[in-house]
């Protein structure tokens, strides 16, 4: 799921990649709202939050949802320095580890949480979980060619708008198979990315109610085992320059 590119891969990886990396982001995104009262995922809402806020003279909740939203872009720009120098090196690998980084990360973010080195209110946890969300969006977004995107459920919905009228257009034509089938996959991959995103928030609700401390901890052994068995699974190639 983590090695193939943009072109190269069909509508079976990106809906696996896709349907997997959306349900850790709608999990992380309802775990954050319900922790601290803004989504990490969500930086149309959090725009909105900002003009409101900056509306109603709150300031430093204005300045709150800002920092979300530059943490998510610098997450988005770490990806896609990291992408660069490795396609420049010819490592295939780079998508795999792209994804280890953000499970790593949430792993430390659970265990500095659980050891209590945060002091009371801080907002550094959801700034590192709207870091590692622009990380992920932009590692799917650069692998699919602009495919899939696991945060942007609006453009998401906006797409499977766009292939619902392409499809109902198809019953006033002949078309052939490829496009028809085309259609119909692009169809069901939105529409299944959007469903594990909502599927995912829900999980990801009754898990942090559940298990708080070790909520973090889940998601990343989940996100390590997508990028391991990947790296796994493609160990005698990983350098290739193909």
């Amino acid at each position: 799921m983590l090695f193939l590119e943009q072109e190269k891969r069909n509508f079976v990886t990106n809906r696996r990649l896709g349907s997997s990396l959306a349900i850790v982001a709608g999990a992380i995104n309802v775990a954050a709202f319900m922790e601290f009262g803004y989504y990490c995922a969500n930086m149309t809402g959090n725009a909105s939050a900002l003009a409101l806020n900056l509306q109603q003279r709150k300031p430093a909740e204005g300045l709150h949802t800002l920092e979300l939203g530059c943490c998510f872009v610098l997450g988005a720009i770490v990806c896609t320095f990291l992408v660069n120098i490795g396609r420049r090196r010819h490592w295939r690998v780079v998508y795999a580890v792209s994804i280890l980084l953000e499970a790593v990360m949430l792993a430390t973010l659970g265990v500095v949480d659980a050891l209590g080195l945060f002091t009371r209110g801080s907002f550094i946890p959801a700034l590192t979980l709207c870091f590692l969300m622009g990380l992920q969006n932009a590692t799917v977004t650069r692998i699919s060619g602009s495919v899939v995107r696991t945060t942007h459920i609006t453009g998401m919905l906006t797409d499977l708008g766009m292939e619902i009228a392409d499809w109902f257009d198809l019953w006033r034509r002949h078309v052939s198979s490829e496009h028809l089938l085309s259609i119909r996959q692009r169809l069901w991959l939105h529409l299944q990315i959007i469903f594990c995103f909502v599927g995912g928030g829900i999980a990801g609700a009754f898990a942090y109610h559940a298990w708080p401390a070790y909520f973090l901890f889940i998601v990343a052994i989940l996100l390590a085992a997508c990028a391991i068995s990947s790296i796994i699974a493609n160990s005698d190639s990983l350098f290739s320059e193909e």
